[in-house]
């Protein structure tokens, strides 16, 4: 037998194995919260592992334009505190759950980030990041004077009529259930066409124009798409705080976040967010374990991420992989 007819044999094997471990991962995930059930002690693991999936969800959205199009955004905070509003108005005058409304949130953000792409996305570089930014600075000033939505003084939302020993449980399904939307479909758009036009616009623009790519259109889908996860996130986070208010969404903060995570996982590969995610709140509950909530917390937890960056300049998914060493359980692309 041949060395390519092996490699022919061991390869479907080992795909097979691959996507059992995964199912089996995902179904352990869907089981956990019974243990909350039958035993009340697990919100606090529910609650983690509800923010890594927020994380993971909203990180796999931004890498889809600032991974696989090398497009920086800083304005995704914007599209999370839409969709947050946008649920929590539908609540508080029309009594209408986020649980239904959050997908339509979704689809609101993805609009408005396609409006705001066809504009924005014709510059290029440095530009662009600015242009999100004054999005984000825009976007605060508007909500903190418009009375309507709470302004300044922000919108309590009603609780959600639960116990508190279950309160976690729908919001920890539906985090997870956009995380995994999320993961698949930023897979299926790095093996699509899409993708593929995107790498080669991340690789040098110019030269995929002259190929005959639509560069500006599909950087604005790719926008657009990346923006419906930040607000189905938006919309279920907003629910769970019980509170909307600007300073809780609209943070320069929470979108250095996203870019760390895809920068410390491994930009512009699919498994990159998932890990860098689980990285992110892994670390930071860490800290906050051992040296308590304070600034000490998020200086450790910074400088941790920085020299996770530093000796992983691909990211870890990226290293490992150049390195020949990436386990094929992380191996997505």
């Amino acid at each position: 037998m041949t060395l390519l007819d092996q490699i022919r044999i061991a390869t479907p094997h080992r795909l097979e194995t691959r996507s059992l471990i995964l199912l089996s991962l995902a179904l352990v995930l869907f089981l956990l919260p019974l243990l909350q059930v039958v035993s009340d002690g697990y919100n606090y693991v529910l609650h983690v592992l509800m923010v890594i999936f927020m994380y993971i969800a909203m990180a796999s959205g931004w890498n889809i334009i600032g991974g696989y199009a090398g497009y920086t955004s800083l304005g995704h905070p914007v599209f999370f505190a839409l969709g947050a509003y946008f649920s929590g108005v539908l609540l508080v005058y029309r009594g209408w759950s986020p649980f239904w409304t959050a997908p339509i949130a979704g689809l609101v953000a993805t609009l408005f980030g396609f409006a705001f792409g066809l504009v924005a996305l014709r510059t290029r570089g440095p530009a662009f990041v600015i242009s999100t930014i004054a999005l984000l600075l825009l976007a605060q000033l508007i909500l903190d004077n418009w009375e309507w939505v709470g302004g300044s003084n922000g919108l309590s939302l009603p609780m959600i009529g639960w116990p508190y020993r279950f309160y976690k449980i729908p919001f920890y399904y539906g985090m997870l259930l956009t995380a995994l939307l999320a993961i698949w479909v930023s897979y299926r758009i790095r093996h699509s066409k899409l993708g593929l036009f995107l790498r080669a616009i991340a690789m040098d623009e110019t030269k995929a124009e002259v190929a005959g790519i639509d560069t500006r259109m599909c950087k604005v889908i790719a926008f657009a798409i990346s923006a419906f996860f930040a607000g189905v996130c938006g919309a279920l986070w907003g629910y769970q705080q019980t509170y909307l208010r600007p300073t809780i969404f609209l943070t320069i903060g929470a979108a250095a976040d996203l870019v760390l995570i895809n920068l410390v996982g491994g930009r512009g590969t699919v498994a990159g967010p998932v890990l860098g995610a689980a990285l992110r709140v892994g670390l930071d509950e860490l800290v906050v374990n051992q040296v308590g909530s304070t600034e000490l917390n998020i200086t450790v937890t910074g400088l941790l991420m920085v020299l996770i960056v530093l000796f992983f300049p691909g990211g870890i998914v990226g290293a490992l992989r150049e390195r020949r060493h990436l386990p094929r359980l992380l191996d997505w692309d």
